[in-house]
């Protein structure tokens, strides 16, 4: 069993986006894979976790306590861990997790994604990273980090620690099934 943690929407967003959601859940479900999630119930962050339980997976929510009743909090959770801080959350995200789904999101997600990516790519974790995006949501800042690339500010290194794809089965079998190397 892979723990895959999703970073995404905690707000209210297009079905679009719900569905993507709720199609990752079910495919981690089905897996028989483990979902570690930032313990929310709503938008998008509510629809991944219901779709794991509902397809047969193990959900894990971790929220920090400012935010159980902003976002109200996942108490189907299979276990919600309530934290007293943002950055302590992020650190049992990053400890349970085996791999990462980043699916659209503002800028909570954002910040959540470069993180983890940024340790990828710096050595400190070595699990597989997959920035899913099916609906062109991360266009812009992808073609800004490949100018930046090209600018000389971002190894093409660090592009390549990330897995992009648009397609749900490729994400979750990508967090079985590829072996990263800690960066050199």
């Amino acid at each position: 069993m892979t723990a895959i943690c999703v970073y995404c929407a905690s707000g209210p967003v297009d079905e679009r986006y719900l569905t993507l959601a709720a199609e990752v859940g079910t495919a981690i479900g089905s897996a028989g894979h483990e979902l570690v999630s930032g313990g929310g119930n709503v938008s998008m962050m509510g629809a991944v976790a219901q779709a794991t339980r509902a397809a047969g997976g193990r959900t894990i929510g971790i929220i920090p306590k400012k935010l159980v009743h902003r976002e109200v909090a996942d108490t189907d959770a299979d276990e919600l861990v309530v934290t007293d801080t943002m950055r302590e959350r992020k650190a049992l995200m990053d400890e349970r997790a085996d791999a990462f789904i980043t699916l659209p999101g503002g800028i909570g997600t954002l910040e959540e994604l470069f993180e983890t990516w940024t340790g990828g790519y710096l050595g400190m974790h070595d699990k597989p990273m997959v920035l899913l995006d099916p609906f062109d949501h991360y266009r812009p800042l992808l073609n800004w980090l490949r100018d930046l690339q090209a600018q000389g500010f971002v190894a093409d290194r660090a592009l390549k620690k990330l897995h992009l794809t648009d397609d749900v089965a490729d994400a979750v079998e990508y967090c079985a099934t590829k072996p990263q190397s800690p960066a050199g």
